[in-house]
C-alpha cells in the first residue's frame, strides 16, 4: 500500500519561507516522478511543481517560478518543496502525489496516490 505523508506547513508572514516534506512508502520511490499541487478554498487543485525520478528534470507553475524549489532524496524516499518569498496568494493546502511513471506532468490525473495535505497560510 502506497502512503505519502506531508509535513512542514504552517503560518508564515508574507516574504517568509517554509519547507515542505513528503515521505513515501509502499512503492519503489526512486522509479517515479513526484508532484506538488495545491488547493485554495473554493478553487480547483492546481499544479505547483514536479520532479522526475532522478531529480534531473523539474517544472514549475509560472506563479511560483523563481520562488519555489523542488528536490528529492531517493535514499530517504522523500521529496521537498522549498518555498521562499511567500505571498498571501500562496495560501492553500499543499498535496504531494506520486506519478504513474518516471516523468511528471502538470495534470493531476497522472498521479495515482496522494498525501493528506498540509496547510500553508501566508499572512499579509
Amino acid at each position: 500500500q502506497v502512503q505519502l505523508v506531508e509535513s512542514g506547513g504552517g503560518l508564515v508572514q508574507a516574504g517568509g519561507s517554509l519547507r515542505l516534506s513528503c515521505a513515501a512508502s509502499g512503492r519503489t520511490f526512486s522509479s517515479y516522478a513526484m508532484g506538488w499541487f495545491r488547493q485554495a478554498p473554493g478553487k480547483e487543485r492546481e499544479f505547483v511543481t514536479h520532479i522526475s525520478w532522478n531529480g534531473g528534470r523539474t517544472a514549475y507553475a509560472d506563479s511560483v517560478k523563481g520562488r519555489f524549489t523542488v528536490s528529492r532524496d531517493n535514499a530517504k524516499n522523500t521529496v521537498y518543496l522549498q518555498m521562499n518569498s511567500l505571498k498571501p496568494e500562496d495560501t492553500a493546502v499543499y498535496y504531494c502525489g506520486i506519478g504513474k511513471g518516471p516523468y511528471g506532468t502538470t495534470w493531476y490525473g497522472n498521479y495515482d496516490y496522494w498525501g493528506q495535505g498540509t496547510q500553508v497560510t501566508v499572512s499579509s
